[in-house]
């Protein structure tokens, strides 16, 4: 074959190859008539139902720990029993104490009992006395004995008297001094059983122990969790958005759940709560949703991606979105023409008006 006959297959070959690619690129497409949603997409993680982080109301050691990562705990059920010497040192003075009071009170030795002895006996003194006043008294007035003598028996009539009730008196004084007293050794007594408590960590819920912050003999302080824990049974959603979409997530709307511990498979559920404050450090909102028929086995932490669904449309008039240019125009037979779009997702766009279902579509240059 001559050097000419080689040049002139090569160029035919390089021809038909460019005029193949240029066909390929002009082949045209139709919109479709099909139901189009348009969603807000949002990562996610799985989370239990009422979970919290328990604290301690009080520093100190850890004694022992009374459960393991996925036990199940009632309500009021013992995670952690703290230990310090000086609450339960405390009680014991707080219970002396309050012994001491109550003894001080009712006690046979108490001083309410001088007291009330003290008054017997000025009782019986002031009958005395006032009975040698009266006799004084009429003999007096039968010019018999002195001045002295009926002075004398009356200033022991009065002094007898007075005597009495300053008694009285004292014995009221002493008896809401020594009630005061018994009160607040009570009240010491109990704070002190509260204090001793607070050294014991229960559960706040029925639920599961999800993870243990802290190892027996490690220092607890007020600010650091030892435990959490939430429900076993029921997960919720958690989804954060993205601040241009939130305006559009309402309530009661439905999701598209994909979860990464279970791939191909996708589930539903129903927004159920929208936080109303951005976090600043991640710069989204925080959406919840909750299953409507959730997966056999859940577990806290596991990730995935969600779609809102913002809203739905049949019979719409759709184009793949790689079709319309940025301007709203899709190139057609006639040339570029404008549209107006209505409901677009990730990969499709709604036409609502600029053409047909029968319009040649061709895609336009990048």
């Amino acid at each position: 074959m001559s050097a000419y006959s080689s040049y002139r297959l090569f160029s035919i070959l390089l021809l038909s190859l460019l005029l193949s690619a240029c066909g390929e690129d002009e082949i045209p497409i139709q919109p479709e008539l099909t139901t189009v949603t348009e969603s807000v997409y949002a990562s996610l993680s799985i989370r239990p139902d009422s979970a919290y982080f328990a604290y301690a109301s009080v520093t100190g050691l850890v004694e022992r720990i009374s459960i393991e990562e996925g036990d199940l705990v009632a309500k009021g059920d013992k995670i952690m029993q703290l230990v310090n010497t000086s609450p339960e040192l405390n009680r014991q003075n707080a219970a002396l104490a309050l012994d001491q009071a109550r003894q001080n009170f009712t006690g046979a030795a108490s001083l309410v009992n001088e007291l009330e002895e003290e008054i017997s006996m000025a009782v019986l003194k002031l009958e005395n006395d006032s009975i040698n006043f009266v006799k004084q008294q009429n003999l007096w007035k039968k010019n018999i004995g002195t001045q002295n003598d009926y002075d004398t028996r009356k200033l022991a009539y009065r002094t007898s008297s007075r005597n009495l009730d300053l008694l009285k008196n004292r014995l009221n004084r002493t008896k809401n001094d020594l009630n005061t007293q018994l009160k607040q050794a009570e009240n010491n007594y109990q704070n002190a059983i509260t204090n001793t408590r607070d050294y014991t960590v229960s559960s706040l819920i029925h639920g599961k122990v999800y993870q243990l912050l802290k190892e027996p003999g490690e220092l607890v302080s007020l600010q650091e969790p030892l435990a959490m824990l939430g429900s076993a049974t029921h997960f919720v959603i958690e989804m954060l958005i993205d601040e241009v979409d939130i305006a559009k997530v309402e309530t009661s709307q439905s999701v598209l759940i994909a979860l990464d511990a279970y791939p191909g498979e996708v589930f539903k559920a129903t927004v159920s709560k929208v936080y109303p404050i951005k976090d600043e450090s991640t710069q989204t909102f925080t959406v919840e949703a909750t299953f409507e028929s959730p997966p056999a086995r859940l577990f806290a932490g596991l990730s995935g991606e969600a779609n809102i669904i913002i809203s739905s449309k049949e019979n719409a008039l759709i184009i793949p979105r790689s079709y319309l240019n940025d301007a709203d125009q899709v190139k057609t037979d006639d040339g570029l023409i404008s549209v107006k779009t209505g409901l677009i997702n990730l990969d499709k766009v709604e036409i609502l008006s600029g053409i047909e279902a029968s319009t040649n579509l061709y895609l336009p240059q990048q």
